[in-house]
């Protein structure tokens, strides 16, 4: 394998991986470091901010619209139109940006693929480099596999093939394997960086463009960081201004109250929102964890009908809609079984779960398994028919309080023992297949990312520390946690078929972040610690 080139100021410190020269050029590494050097310091800044905007916020117990742009709520305003390849998006598909999946999502038939570098992948140096050589690959139509056994994986030319839409790593990562001027680079101007550079002129050159999707996002001020970024990016290639489109993933709690403000921000660069539903309860245990008003019942009873997860998504196609801008719906997450009984079952509920966003607006939703593409495809056309999106459905009767958005408590459920079980279970596999090197896992035929084991681990954590009895009469105690954690551990290592070698590291990781006295911000930063 060649060795990547290298840069002034910069050093790689990732192994060796096949076809890095081609992707980590001098050139490549120079506009990376300049992106660095540009945006680093107030990406720093903006996380201090998180940390302190929290605390204002647990001490006053509530989120709210802020005071200091009620002008822009206001104002008569509108986003840029959307380049013609984007502007039906009734169908995406998702994962991460390995070969077989590369090929699978653009031939799945579906609109979009978000081509996910951030939750769904775990980002070993090689999943990191490897990523962005597939992506060029994609990106010219010459992507391909033959796998170990045999089974060759090609584009066929009888379908539309998805367009990408990249998803970098949130402002909260650093990576490690790249030091510019002796700081590891952020992660999100890294993965952006790297495919913008190869990219951007090439996707134009097809009729199409550079378009992303930003995740955990905490405010309009974020948003504002990454289209200062993009307007930088396109002037340093000569890349023409609004070339870039971005949509928004709306996945933490605070980013509910500022939606507005963050498409204004994206305005020449926007390609809409999006309703990142798993994430966003993460997000909701993480902002109130140590608030009473704010605890959920068991994760799998948390519906998208609970009153304040229906207040969140009737906001944002309001939103959308009034600015001109894209509202794309949630994550349909089932794996097709072989047992016909689980797929009738859970068939039925994707199919309600789209009819009902596409009923409410919605110009398109997510699906991670390209056996679920028809059943989207199914509930929006029966809503668009040939119109590519609803744009026109402003929604005009809906009006959302801050008091609806921020009423958990209404939430149907229980918190049970079963549901601390199954918190355990689901967390600990997620965490260990994520060590592993595999950040899309397969667990109880949900396609699991990131979000499953954060959920997870935040309710424990605030259970605990909220002092919670559950439906059985068992107090949420250190004991109790470890106890149902050596249960699993038990389980799973008699479990045939799971890949028991990093079990012992995931069941540490996932004790330590669900008990800890101080909140882990996010679980991937100490798993990360413990990838070479």
């Amino acid at each position: 394998m060649s060795e990547p080139a290298t840069a002034q100021g910069v050093k790689v410190l990732g192994g060796p991986v096949e076809r890095a020269d081609e992707i980590l050029t001098t050139e490549a590494l120079e506009f990376v470091a300049g992106l660095q050097r540009a945006f680093g310091t107030r990406r720093d800044e903006l996380l201090a901010r998180r940390t302190e905007r929290r605390a204002e916020t647990a001490r006053a117990g509530r989120l709210d619209f802020l005071a200091e742009t009620r002008h822009i709520r206001e104002g008569d305003w509108r986003v840029a139109e959307a380049p013609a390849d984007i502007r039906d998006r009734r169908v995406e598909i998702t994962g991460p940006t390995d070969r077989k999946m590369s090929v699978n999502a653009l031939n799945s038939g579906a609109r979009v693929w978000l081509a996910d570098l951030e939750d769904a992948n775990t980002p070993h140096w090689s999943n990191v480099v490897a990523g962005q050589v597939n992506l060029y690959d994609v990106v010219r139509k010459q992507v391909e596999l033959t796998a170990p056994d045999g089974k060759e994986y090609k584009l066929r030319d009888d379908v539309r093939h998805a367009v990408p839409l990249v998803r970098p790593r949130g402002w909260h990562f650093d990576d490690k394997h790249v030091l510019v001027d002796g700081t590891p680079v952020v992660g999100a101007l890294l993965d952006f960086g790297l495919y913008f550079f190869h990219n951007a002129r090439e996707l134009l050159d097809r009729d199409s463009g550079p378009y992303f999707y930003l995740p955990k996002l905490e405010s309009h001020l974020e948003a504002r960081l990454w289209n200062d970024v993009f307007t930088h990016a396109q002037r340093e290639l000569g890349i023409p201004h609004g070339s870039v489109r971005a949509t928004v993933l709306i996945e933490t709690y605070p980013a509910a109250f500022e939606m507005e403000e963050i498409l204004y921000e994206l305005r020449d660069h926007s390609a809409g929102l999006n309703a990142g539903r798993w994430d966003y309860l993460f997000s909701v245990i993480k902002t109130f964890r140590d608030s009473g008003s704010y605890i959920l019942p068991d994760r799998n009873g948390v519906g998208m009908t609970a009153p304040f997860m229906r207040a969140y998504t009737e906001l944002l196609v309001r939103t959308c809609h009034k600015r001109g801008a894209f509202a794309i719906g949630g994550m349909a997450a089932f794996i097709p079984s072989k047992d016909p009984g689980v797929n009738e079952k859970a068939m039925t509920k994707v199919h309600d779960d789209k009819k009902r966003e596409a009923q409410d607006g919605f110009d398109g939703s997510w699906v991670a398994h390209p056996g679920l593409v028809e059943i989207c495809f199914e509930e929006f056309n029966a809503v668009l028919g040939d119109k590519p999106n609803q744009l026109e459905r402003t929604r005009e009767d809906v009006a959302v309080t801050v008091e609806q958005l921020l009423d958990v408590a209404a939430t149907p459920g229980e918190r049970t023992i079963e549901g601390l079980r199954a918190a355990v279970d689901v967390g600990v596999r997620y965490i260990a297949s994520w060590l592993g090197g595999n950040g899309a896992a397969a667990i109880h035929n949900l396609m699991e990312d990131a979000a499953t084991a954060e959920i997870s681990r935040s309710q424990i954590w605030q259970w605990l520390h909220n002092d919670v009895v559950l439906a059985g009469g068992e107090r949420v105690t250190r004991e109790l946690v470890r106890e149902v954690l050596a249960e699993t551990q038990r389980e799973l290592r008699a479990e045939d078929g799971f890949a028991g070698q990093n079990l012992d590291r995931a069941v540490e990781l996932f004790e330590r972040v669900a008990i800890a006295d101080e909140f882990v911000d996010f679980l991937t930063l100490p798993a990360y610690e413990q990838l070479d």
